[in-house]
């Protein structure tokens, strides 16, 4: 801070930038997922994320599946 109070410019466009590129990451992450997840090309970050809780629900239930499966016909 300078010493009548005000911010450093420095530490100010610092801190803009780093929010930035933050914001860059978590654009390219949410693209990650969309491709991923199926059918998340396209939605938009709030309905990809409803679609990827479904998604693992599904998945989840596939492994339960597929658990009781091989324990029932266990040789």
């Amino acid at each position: 801070m300078c010493s009548n109070g005000c911010k450093d410019f420095a530490k100010v466009k610092w801190s803009r930038t780093k929010r930035r590129a933050g914001r860059g990451a978590v654009e390219m992450k949410v693209k990650k997922l969309q491709r991923l997840v199926p059918g998340g090309q396209g939605l938009n970050p709030d309905r990809l994320f409803l679609r990827t809780a479904d998604y693992i629900l599904h998945l989840r239930l596939q492994v339960n599946v597929l658990q009781t499966l091989s324990k029932i016909y266990k040789p």
